[in-house]
């Protein structure tokens, strides 16, 4: 994904109840008809890495985004969208009950409370809670009775409000905050900053933020797995809701879901605690030497300089001198072959490396059929890049073969682990692979794309990545 964690911004707080309609970010959508019309669905959400943001290409993204956009889609063409987004998740609900939008898409956990107000749609995803504390700030509490007088901030309004004040029966020493006018990834960032102590999150949120704030640490699950849906308002639209669950089973059926998590939560367990912090020491102090040389090469490519800059990494962790022991050498660790291709004369040289490693990820990239939607031409591209193009293809073929779909990193990345068994090699037309490699290099150089994006600006200076949506 090259999606991407939230910069939350000052903005962020002055936003009240703002519609949003996909008119401007789609200059061929209709121009939206009365907010009453039928064919209007009108979608209300909150700005966050889970749901809906503004990525780093300026197009509006985020899990429910391109869910609740495909949703419309199958309904057919005389069917439009609206988002509603909201400053806080306090607010989803009740504007879905004031009949201000017709399904909440926003990360809702489905509860028991909630089920005496909204209909929940099928279930597309299932989180765990878990309490998060500051490993730089506190020591691991060992269980909720060890917070007995310390104080856990929630934001109000969301689940896990409802889950301490159950909690909270049975250990009557729990002290908890419920802030108004919050989000999650402002909790959390709030504990990375050291300015609460304790708070509870959703796991898979919690993976994306661990990447941008190691400190961030999980101390104990909370309660039971739950489900995430979306909601509609109780009894108001039973005919939307069976259109809504017909979708979901679908997408499950066909693969799309699969594809869409992989794209936004697929490679958040890939790095470990000690890589995220050796690799923001590194951007720190070894990626401002190179920083021109991977925008200049962006200049060429037209490929983002933080995805060069990725590949660099994880390639020689910037070191120039990187030498391999079959003799891949510099900052892209281009062969001999390649770097004959490239026209390459010194391979240690990063004003020749650079460029040369960028032009020839592109080079694989146009190996692979233009038909491949974004972001997994690009991961087939990075594999490539690991492993050549030819076992890539072998897996593709496999998935077909298999039913699943060829043009889907997440379904490819399944069957390049079958090129190890005689039972797929045998007839794969390049043999043998053992493509666990090619699997790992790529989500690598997604979870490492992914923090550049959170804190450094691209190369255009009027681009903000994850910036409040707001049409």
């Amino acid at each position: 994904m090259t999606v991407r964690p939230i910069r939350l911004l000052v903005g962020f707080m002055l936003l009240s109840l703002l519609s949003c309609s996909d008119e401007n970010a789609f200059p061929t959508q209709k121009k939206p008809k009365e907010a009453n019309d039928p064919k209007i669905i009108r979608f209300v959400t909150i700005n966050s890495p889970n749901t809906y943001f503004v990525n780093e290409n300026e197009n509006l993204a985020g899990l429910e985004y391109e869910l609740a956009t495909r949703f419309v889609k199958s309904l057919g063409p005389d069917y439009q969208f609206k988002f509603i987004v909201v400053d806080s998740f306090s607010k989803i609900i009740p504007t879905l009950l004031s009949n201000k939008a017709d399904i909440a898409a926003a990360d809702i956990s489905v509860t028991t409370e909630r089920k005496n107000i909204v209909d929940y749609s099928e279930s597309y995803h299932e989180v765990q809670q878990y309490l998060a504390f500051n490993r730089d700030h506190n020591k691991r509490p060992k269980n909720l009775a060890a917070l007995d007088g310390h104080i856990i901030a929630v934001p109000a309004g969301t689940s896990f409000a409802e889950r301490i004040r159950k909690l909270s029966k049975q250990h009557p020493g729990l002290v908890w905050d419920e802030i108004e006018n919050t989000s999650s990834e402002q909790m959390l960032e709030s504990l990375a900053n050291e300015e609460i102590d304790y708070t509870i999150a959703d796991s898979h949120l919690l993976a994306v933020m661990q990447y941008y704030y190691p400190s961030i640490n999980t101390a104990f699950t909370v309660g039971e797995p739950e489900k995430i849906a979306w909601a509609m308002a109780r009894g108001r639209n039973p005919d939307l809701l069976k259109q809504v669950n017909a979708y979901f089973k679908h997408i499950k059926q066909d693969g799309t879901l699969r594809s869409l998590l992989d794209r936004y939560h697929g490679n958040t367990k890939r790095l470990k605690t000690i890589d995220v912090k050796a690799f923001l020491m590194r951007t720190r102090t070894l990626l401002p030497k190179y920083t021109r040389l991977f925008k200049e090469a962006q200049d060429i490519t037209d490929v983002d300089w933080r995805l060069i800059a990725a590949i660099s990494y994880q390639e020689s962790h910037w070191d120039t001198f990187s030498t391999s022991p079959t003799n891949v050498r510099g900052l892209m660790m281009l062969t001999e072959q390649t770097s004959d291709m490239m026209n390459v004369q010194d391979r240690l040289d990063p004003k020749q490396s650079i460029p040369a490693g960028a032009k020839f990820f592109l080079w694989m990239k146009d190996r692979f059929p233009e038909r491949i939607p974004e972001p997994d031409r690009t991961y087939f591209a990075l594999a490539a890049y690991n492993n050549g193009v030819g076992h890539i293809e072998d897996a593709r073929v496999i998935a077909q073969r298999l039913g699943l779909n060829p043009d889907s990193w997440a379904d490819v990345k399944t069957t390049l682990l079958k090129l190890n068994d005689p039972q797929y090699y045998l007839n794969a037309k390049h043999g043998y692979c053992s493509c666990g490699a090619p699997i790992i290099y790529t989500e690598s150089i997604r979870s490492y794309y992914q923090i550049l994006l959170k804190h450094l600006p691209s190369h255009s200076p009027d681009l903000e990545p994850y910036k409040i949506a707001v049409n």
